[in-house]
């Protein structure tokens, strides 16, 4: 039986790859295994630069060529048609903006999901199968703290928190800390930040008040102290009684994979403690002496 060919956007080296595109091909792909039709998928050497390129195939191994999702349009849809001239070629899942352009006139056929003949169809990545889902990790991350001068390891704490995230299956969330009231990239209440805290299932962070708001959301952190010998990430980790915590000069694979681990499992129920004892039993070695030296007034003590 002849292989098919699938191709979309994802498919060039300029084009793009969506979370929506790579759905609808699993969808396409599903259903050919159940039919028995063989085919091989066609990457962008950009984001998969193992697997088979464009580049690289070779058009007469092919009679069918399928472009899966994404919109009919523009040179690079064009020269598909020119290059698998021999093949019959068929677009699915597809938008179509001008019915006359070349990219739409040159597939056999075109089962369009929007802007053909008929209605508007469910787009295909709807459909695809489920697959178990990764945690989700709130990112919360400064490379600022300038205060603690050559003490600092912001920057290598930094990438190597991000290396370390993009190395694994990790749905992971950039969070910040700061408030704003103009900025639509910002929370602008405390409470918009821990309602997403409290959803998550690990914050991975090197500021203090992303250990301390993870935990007073219920959620477990691993808390990168980016300061060389530790600083206030430290002290804090060591008031609230949290034991994953990593220095600024152990942040490699093996350190944060065993803390992954274990806020994913005992972590989820300390933490759970955590802010039961934040909120039932409020510290107060800061907040009695406060009272005390308000209620002495004036050059009392």
């Amino acid at each position: 039986m002849s292989r098919i060919l699938l191709t979309g956007w994802f498919s060039f080296f300029h084009g793009e790859v969506t979370a929506g595109d790579e759905l609808a091909l699993r969808r396409v792909a599903e259903l050919l295994d159940r039919w028995g039709h063989p085919h091989d998928t066609a990457w962008s050497r950009g984001y998969r630069p193992d697997d088979l390129h464009l580049d690289e195939v070779s058009p007469q191994r092919y009679r069918t060529l399928l472009f899966v999702c994404g919109p009919l349009h523009g040179p690079q849809v064009e020269e598909l048609h020119h290059r698998f001239s021999h093949c019959t070629r068929i677009a699915v899942g597809t938008s179509v903006i001008d019915p006359r352009s070349p990219a739409v006139t040159g597939f056999h056929h075109v089962l369009a999901r929007s802007g053909g003949h008929g209605p508007p169809s469910v787009d295909l990545a709807a459909s695809a199968a489920e697959r178990p889902p990764p945690p989700v990790a709130g990112v919360v991350l400064t490379h600022g703290q300038r205060e603690y001068g050559a003490r600092r390891r912001h920057d290598e704490v930094t990438d190597g928190v991000r290396r370390w995230l993009g190395r694994r299956d990790i749905a992971h969330v950039p969070l910040d800390t700061r408030l704003a009231h103009d900025d639509p990239h910002h929370f602008r209440t405390p409470e918009q930040l821990l309602s997403v805290l409290a959803r998550l299932d690990v914050v991975v962070t090197n500021r203090l008040h992303g250990l301390v708001l993870a935990l007073r959301a219920g959620t477990p952190a691993v808390a990168v102290d980016p300061v060389r010998g530790g600083a206030k990430v430290t002290a804090q980790a060591r008031a609230c009684r949290w034991p994953a915590l990593v220095p600024a000069d152990a942040v490699d694979d093996a350190t944060l994979d065993h803390w992954w681990a274990w806020c994913l499992g005992e972590g989820r129920l300390r933490a759970a403690e955590s802010r039961r004892r934040f909120l039932e039993a409020p510290e107060r070695r800061l907040t009695d002496p406060l009272l005390g030296l308000l209620e002495a007034g004036p050059g009392d003590g």
